[in-house]
């Protein structure tokens, strides 16, 4: 049981980074429309999408990446608080 959980917060870790990444990636022109680019958007934009359709953009700053990431870490110290638990 403790390998399920071990690799769920990896993966959350993961994605975590991958969504830094992506975020990244907008400060760099055309960067996002590369190869990598785009298979980061297939994997990030499902999961940013309801954020920003909640938290509505600062100017020309958009937040709801921040929160979503906040979400993910929040989801991990809840998984390990469950593990816990169940040890």
């Amino acid at each position: 049981m403790g390998l399920v959980f071990s690799i769920i917060g990896q993966l959350l870790v993961i994605y975590s980074y991958a969504l830094i990444i992506y975020i990244l990636l907008s400060w760099f022109p055309n960067a996002r429309e590369s190869g990598f680019g785009q298979l980061l958007g297939r994997i990030c934009e499902p999961y940013l999408e309801p954020f920003r359709k909640i938290i509505p953009p600062l100017g020309m700053i958009d937040i709801s990446p921040i929160v979503a990431i906040l979400a993910l870490r929040f989801a991990q110290g809840g998984l390990a608080a469950l593990y816990g638990m169940l040890t």
